[in-house]
């Protein structure tokens, strides 16, 4: 049977005319390895262990929901115990493969991790596991979503995983590995399931459309296998859903109203106001969605997997690379890719990104959602801030330590004419305004350095200067920290030792990084006319206490007294004089 073929009737399958109606995820389930769809590695290894007679005793299927991890583990049940013999093709007409295929089966037992999780449930396991098989080669246990075992259940099934009886399978399945624990992993071969790209979804689709007489657009089937994200049976269930929604032929237009998302086109046009810098457009453009019905969240979600492709185009990617764009928007993809930019790409990503985190805690959806997207109309003015950050900490353009050059007084004998002349001149010299996406031109570094200070080689005299004017050059936060050092002293020729108190740790390690070491070095030498290596010390706590005393001891106690603000009131009160000032005594556990 091939992957185009519908699946051979099953007790459970019922036609349009019956009074049961089975869905499409169950009826079209694969039955065999040929009907599994994105999991060809997966395939080929089983199918290989089959022919080489090297199946595991123990199997584990990871994986996101709807790819085929627990269909994969009925199709192997069937291949290991078909009446017609061991083989990759079971023959799905014997009875132990239809009962496989409806669950029914005596020897595959199908456990519900979730609700049989505890470690009752698995001692009954293992006393069932050494009771042969009532009529096949194999007693097989699937159990779909083994995390949600307890961790006692876990223990009490390593030993019979370990050591399992030679009639026994397991194979198990669950979208969260992370939580089984490592003795459970290490005893099974762990297969993982990958997500269905969606032109194979697609493809599918139109399958089971034409099974079911159903026409179906093209359009729609992008939209559709779109949203299910990589899932088989989420988009199965949408195609169920979609059959029942529309008339006798079903578009995109069908699907965007189901569904609640807007239409390739208007979220072409969205991205087009973020090219041509159009917020009043944009505003009618969410208008607009929010008449028809668009979901606010899923808009934001489209707008994110649209200017994702974008992102792959302006990077150099392929169109063989977008998930999320329709093949008649590839072209227009690649050209708004083109004028926007990699970095304006970048920005509106991060920010639509913080949006979708936003909206689950506000009452305001539409609110924050137009705040978001006339934010993204005026993105070249976000992305210059990088460019100036970088700027600012590489002292270039904006500086603190280059200020301006102050205007030249005027000349005595210059007259008022002159002085209004020279203030036209100026005026109409005034630089251009920026364009979209260009930086401010750098200034001339040669220029820079001529202006720069020569303090000469770095002595005693000239020590407190030369720090001043290092701490004056860097002007950011190495400037600031550096700043915070208790002292500074020269320890051997152009060697420099930087002491800081005892308890300042941070502003030691930040100056000490090679970054920063790097640039206050760089500095010095710019100053000095020499190699000045740099050393930071943290002093002990003695030693910060004694500087602490020592600077807070008055040299002359009368004076200070005299000087205090409550002295000096005392003294106009009371008319009095001081006649002996004492300092008062520290006690020695102090």
């Amino acid at each position: 049977m091939t992957p185009s073929d519908p699946p051979p009737a099953n007790n459970d399958t019922a036609t349009a005319g019956d009074r049961e109606y089975t869905v499409v995820a169950r009826r079209y389930r694969p039955q065999s390895f040929a009907d599994l769809v994105g999991q060809q590695s997966v395939i080929q290894a089983l199918s290989n262990a089959i022919r080489s007679h090297r199946v595991a005793h123990a199997y584990l299927f990871t994986g996101a929901r709807g790819v085929g991890k627990t269909s994969t583990a009925r199709v192997l049940a069937k291949a290991l115990n078909c009446e017609q013999g061991t083989s990759t093709e079971p023959c799905n007409q014997c009875e132990t493969c239809k009962s496989i295929s409806i669950g029914q089966d005596v020897d595959v037992i199908e456990i519900d991790g979730a609700s049989n999780r505890g470690i009752d449930e698995i001692r009954t396991l293992r006393q069932n596991a050494n009771v042969r098989p009532s009529r096949s080669r194999y007693k097989i246990y699937i159990i779909d979503e083994v995390h949600m075992l307890t961790r006692e259940a876990f223990n009490a099934l390593l030993k019979t995983l370990e050591e399992p009886p030679e009639h026994v399978k397991f194979f198990f399945c669950t979208t969260e590995p992370e939580k089984i624990p490592i003795t459970i992993l290490s005893r099974c071969q762990r297969f993982d399931f990958a997500g269905i790209r969606t032109t194979r979804i697609a493809e599918r689709l139109a399958q089971i459309a034409a099974s079911e007489n159903a026409t179906v657009e093209p359009e729609a089937m992008q939209a559709l296998a779109r949203r299910a994200a990589g899932s088989m049976r989420d988009a199965q269930s949408l195609l169920d859903q979609l059959l029942a929604f529309g008339g006798e032929t079903i578009t995109a237009s069908d699907v965007h109203q189901m569904l609640g998302t807007a239409s390739d086109e208007r979220i072409g046009s969205m991205v087009d106001c973020f090219v041509s810098n159009n917020p009043q457009k944009i505003l009618a453009e969410i208008e607009a969605s929010v008449e028809e019905g668009v979901d606010l969240g899923q808009l934001v979600d489209q707008l994110l997997g649209y200017l994702r492709d974008a992102m792959v185009a302006a990077s150099g990617g392929s169109t063989e690379s977008f998930l999320f764009s329709s093949p008649d928007q590839f072209q227009r993809v690649q050209e708004q890719a083109k004028e926007l930019g990699l970095d304006s790409i970048l920005n509106m990503m991060q920010l639509l990104s913080e949006t979708k985190t936003k909206l689950r805690f506000t009452t305001q959806t539409r609110v924050l959602v137009e705040l978001s997207l006339v934010k993204l109309c005026r993105i070249e003015h976000l992305t210059r801030l990088p460019e100036l950050i970088r700027r600012l900490e590489a002292n270039v353009g904006l500086n603190s330590s280059n200020p301006p050059k102050a205007t030249p007084p005027i000349k005595p004998n210059s007259s008022p004419a002159q002085s209004s002349s020279a203030g036209e001149t100026s005026t109409s010299q005034k630089p251009a305004p920026l364009k979209k996406n260009e930086i401010e031109p750098e200034t001339d570094q040669p220029e820079q350095q001529e202006n720069q200070k020569n303090l000469g080689p770095l002595c005693e005299e000239n020590l407190t200067e030369v720090w001043q004017e290092v701490l004056k050059s860097l002007g950011d936060m190495t400037s600031q920290q550096a700043s915070l050092c208790s002292r500074i002293a020269i320890a051997a020729p152009n060697r420099l030792e930087i002491h800081f108190p005892a308890r300042y740790h941070f502003p030691k390690r930040y100056c000490e990084r090679p970054d920063q070491q790097l640039r206050l070095q760089k500095a010095l030498r710019e100053l000095t006319g020499q190699e000045v290596q740099v050393q930071f010390f943290l002093e002990s706590e003695s030693e910060e206490e004694a500087a602490v005393s020592s600077e807070q001891k008055p040299a002359n106690p009368v004076a200070s007294i005299e000087n205090h603000p409550l002295i000096q009131r005392t003294r106009e009160l009371f008319r009095a004089e001081i006649v002996r000032a004492q300092l008062p005594e520290t006690s020695s556990g102090s």
